[in-house]
């Protein structure tokens, strides 16, 4: 398919990116805009697969997870949510604020189950600080030593550590020895800094949710990233925001896998701004795979896009579709995603996989191969 593309009729532009692909070279900022702006789905699709396939062949990635959600009360605004409550709004609701005793019971309830990750995310609370989670994950790793526990993203670390007078090196460590094991991808928007001062202006800086995930890294701690996309951002800003992660991904080999988020536009302060299409969502995951090179995987969170989005994702760059989650999240459901109730069997995951000629492999958060259901393996 991409020999097919560079003996085609196309712009020299696009089949001298098409000929830097074959050759694993990396793209400038103005050749990745220009993939927004005239790179046709199709043309994107058969770039991205081909770096998919090649560092992937068909092997397509998932985990048995389940989310943890302290709360969703938050001190911070963000225009885009729909899943927080600010403090004035505690009695509300639709707000929620977990007790350790609720957090440990939900870490029993997966006792004697093959789950091998926790995510734990939520509002920013101002009682709910770095010492607070630090003890919470030593307790949680007492009652389930083997789960891995991912925690926090940059704008909950930016705040815990400035109400603990910490730097971030230190917060981090802090929370590695009780045994935190890596950083989830949430809070990274959009780089650009005048969408920033838009849409979540009150939250952590994009040169510190860059510096929080450089430190961790430095201190052994892996880590995501994720991109919020179609809302007012520009193909200039999406490309700005992949070169930053591009540029820190080459000094640190830190992060596992790039995420792009989808806006969805119900119950926020941004719900007149119409939803993109699965085209562009396709489109998104094309050029990311194809521009950001240096990162291992390409992940489609099916509960944000839907099923059938996430399946069609795996022939635009993607090799890894996130979890079972067995329906513990939230976060997206609040904003309209298409998933309201998000959990999926091993079962239906593999299925999903199989359903479009690749490979499910069951994988641990780190990327290690755990188990392959391979279409010919019977599923128990």
């Amino acid at each position: 398919m991409l020999k097919t593309i560079l003996d085609s009729n196309i712009s020299k532009q696009l089949k001298t990116i098409a000929e830097k692909v074959y050759h694993n070279e990396a793209i400038s900022f103005e050749e990745g805009v220009l993939l927004f702006q005239e790179g046709e789905l199709n043309y994107l699709g058969a770039l991205a697969n081909y770096v998919r396939e090649k560092k992937h062949g068909d092997k397509t990635y998932f985990n048995k997870n389940f989310h943890i959600e302290p709360t969703n009360i938050c001190v911070f605004d963000c225009k885009f949510c729909s899943y927080s409550k600010l403090l004035r709004e505690k009695g509300d609701y639709d707000a929620w604020e977990l007790t350790e005793g609720d957090i440990y019971n939900k870490i029993k309830e997966y006792e004697g189950k093959d789950i091998t990750e926790v995510h734990i995310v939520g509002g920013v609370h101002p009682k709910m600080g770095l010492n607070y989670f630090a003890n919470l994950i030593k307790n949680i790793k007492e009652i389930r030593p083997d789960l891995h526990v991912k925690a926090f993203t940059a704008v909950e670390l930016e705040y815990m550590c400035r109400k603990a007078k910490m730097s971030y090196r230190e917060g981090l460590q802090t929370l590695k020895d009780n045994g935190q094991d890596s950083l989830p991808g949430g809070g990274a928007e959009i780089f650009a800094e005048a969408v920033r001062e838009e849409i979540c202006k009150d939250k952590c800086t994009s040169a510190q949710w860059l510096e929080i995930h450089e430190t961790a890294h430095k201190i052994g701690m892996p880590s995501n990233a994720t991109m919020l996309y179609g809302h007012i951002e520009s193909f200039e800003d999406r490309i700005d925001h992949m070169d930053r992660l591009r540029n820190l991904q080459d000094r640190t080999n830190g992060f596992n896998a790039f995420i792009p988020l989808k806006f969805r536009n119900q119950n926020n302060q941004m719900s007149h701004i119409k939803e993109v299409s699965v085209i562009e969502d396709l489109k998104v995951y094309a050029v990311a795979r194809i521009f950001i090179h240096n990162f291992p995987n390409i992940k489609a969170y099916w509960p944000m896009i839907g099923r059938e989005t996430a399946q069609l994702s795996l022939a635009y760059g993607v090799n890894d579709i996130d979890g079972t989650i067995d329906d513990s999240t939230k976060i997206y459901s609040m904003a309209g995603a298409e998933e309201q109730s998000p959990t999926m069997t091993t079962r239906q995951i593999v299925e999903l996989i199989r359903g479009v000629n690749r490979e499910p492999i069951e994988r641990d958060s780190l990327y290690n191969e755990i188990k392959s259901y391979a279409i010919e393996t019977e599923l128990n």
